[in-house]
């Protein structure tokens, strides 16, 4: 088995870390999976730090002893690397690359005024996740590490550093950082130049801090000696491997359901969910609702992103499985979502009344600061399991619909949208939902389930022989080629039910507001 012809990607989820090694056809060959959950300390949601190199480790030993198992030899090499993450949050490094706090996640909405502050700057939309927004944070906190940052980057740009010694990030992560200027594919220069000025008295400036900035296709270093042994202390893999440019969780998700190109997106959901359009035209506005990123190169991007999808399902599926082992049924979790998906199938339209918020963590779109799960069940409707079920998955979709009337104020066009993401798993059940949440086609791809570290080798081997192609033609052209797919168009039924749903998910936000208020005293 010829291994130095094949990449190797591997994602930091939010709840798994998957490392994946693909062929030249983009047949996935081995897989290693290190499941981890974020802690909430000091006030943050966050992965510790030793955890983190304990996750690459851990992911990247099962893939290669799977790789041995399969093949009878040990993995030594590769023909490159692609190293992704969840996008945004902060991380911050001194002098000696140490941690100043720990790690940010986007999961944090902390930093309502920087966001606010920034954007009214340089109106342009600054979200809460994005790491320029949390370093302002931490100065208008008054944080005394912030005079001793030395480099600012995300999770991928970090791993990416330690197995290759360069500061860099793909474009597409860069634009959860800071404002990237279209025309270059650089951070903005005017943008910068005004948060400089806003930021005096500080040992740096901001651009000194952030990594470079690489599209998909470029060289962005390669493996050391020392990156190796991180990857794999057994020392059997050997450095010199190239790597492409780290990229966020957005971007491989556009690259694994090719959707590069204008009037194209994809939506990923599991335990959140965004939708990703990439766009004819600037948008005419500045939305606080609406993230502005980047394809992997460099294509401008509309994002809508929340924070809450799938974990409360999970929650309610933990819940259900305790009932059936009490009732002496064994069921697992996958038998249990799958019971929940099919099951909402034949739900009343409008979930019967039945109305949930899915809100483990704050909504900036909804103006929700800390959020509590909370089930509603009104006078009148009808509690029965299918509109129970139904009621869980509208749940999980109605903020990423109320984000997106704004793409339809601005007259987006969209010809389809490609999921992906535990969301999609139960065949037709998710594909339908999320058509009628957005009111567009949802295509879902055989690849769909292996994701994001799939999307990253992918970009690892444009690396490697993109032969002059750009990324859209790659990926129609070699990757999606052949591409087994099934689209699932809007049912006027289910979108009816999902209009209603959704009047009545706006119209008892006080609720959710008010006992977030209740139980941890915040408006």
């Amino acid at each position: 088995m010829n291994f130095s012809t094949m990449t190797l990607g591997i994602e930091f989820g939010s709840t798994r870390v998957k490392a994946v090694l693909i062929d030249q056809s983009f047949r996935v060959r081995a897989e290693g999976v290190y499941d981890w959950e974020n802690s909430f300390e000091g006030g943050y949601w966050t992965y510790g730090h030793d955890e983190i190199l304990t996750a690459l480790q851990q992911s990247f030993a099962a893939l290669s002893k799977q790789v041995c198992d399969k093949y009878g030899a040990p993995l030594t090499t590769v023909g490159a690397i692609g190293i992704s993450a969840m996008m945004h949050g902060y991380i911050a490094l001194d002098e000696n690359d140490r941690f100043l706090v720990p790690f940010r996640t986007w999961r944090n909405t902390t930093t309502g005024d920087a966001a606010k502050k920034l954007t009214a700057l340089f109106r342009f939309n600054i979200p809460e996740r994005w790491s320029v927004a949390h370093l302002y944070q931490a100065m208008l906190n008054g944080e005394a590490h912030v005079k001793d940052i030395r480099a600012l980057t995300t999770l991928a740009g970090y791993l990416h550093y330690r197995l290759t010694g360069v500061r860099t990030v793909g474009v597409g992560e860069a634009a959860g950082m800071f404002p990237i200027d279209d025309a270059t594919c650089d951070y903005d220069k005017t943008m910068l130049a005004k948060f400089d000025a806003l930021c005096g008295g500080y040992p740096w400036k901001l651009r000194d801090l952030l990594p470079e900035v690489r599209t998909a296709g470029q060289a962005a270093g390669t493996l050391t000696k020392e990156g190796a042994l991180l990857l794999d202390p057994t020392g059997v893999l050997q450095p010199g491997i190239p790597l492409c440019p780290p990229e966020g969780d957005a971007g491989t998700g556009m690259v694994a359901t090719n959707s590069v190109k204008p009037r194209t997106g994809n939506v990923s959901a599991g335990t959140s969910v965004f939708a990703m359009v990439v766009l004819e035209r600037p948008l005419k506005n500045v939305y606080p609702e609406i993230d502005m990123v980047t394809t992997p190169d460099g294509s401008p991007v509309a994002m809508v992103h929340c924070n809450n999808c799938s974990a409360d399902i999970d929650a309610w599926a933990a819940m259900l499985g305790g009932f059936a082992a009490q009732s002496g049924q064994s069921l697992t979790k996958g038998q249990v979502l799958d019971l929940i998906y099919n099951t909402a199938l034949g739900g009343d339209a409008d979930c019967g009344g039945l109305l949930s918020y899915n809100y483990l963590s704050g909504e900036s779109i909804t103006g929700v600061k800390t959020g509590v799960p909370l089930f509603l069940r009104p006078r009148g409707s009808a509690l029965t399991f299918p509109n129970f079920a139904r009621n869980l998955l509208f749940s999980a979709l109605a903020t990423l619909s109320i984000g997106m009337e704004l793409l339809q104020k601005e007259q987006v066009a969209i010809d389809c949208l490609y999921g992906h993401g535990g969301f999609f798993k139960a065949a037709n059940a998710g594909q339908r939902m999320m058509a009628a949440a957005t009111g567009s086609p949802v295509t879902v791809m055989q690849t769909a389930s292996v994701g994001g570290p799939w999307g990253m080798a992918i970009l690892a081997m444009y690396l490697l022989e993109g032969g002059g192609l750009s990324l859209a033609d790659y990926l129609a052209k070699r990757v999606f080629k052949d591409a087994a797919q099934t689209t699932v168009q809007p049912d006027p039924k289910d979108t009816a039910g999902f209009a209603q749903y959704k009047a009545r998910y706006k119209q008892a936000l006080p609720l959710e507001k008010t006992a977030q208020n209740v139980l941890y005293g915040e408006e």
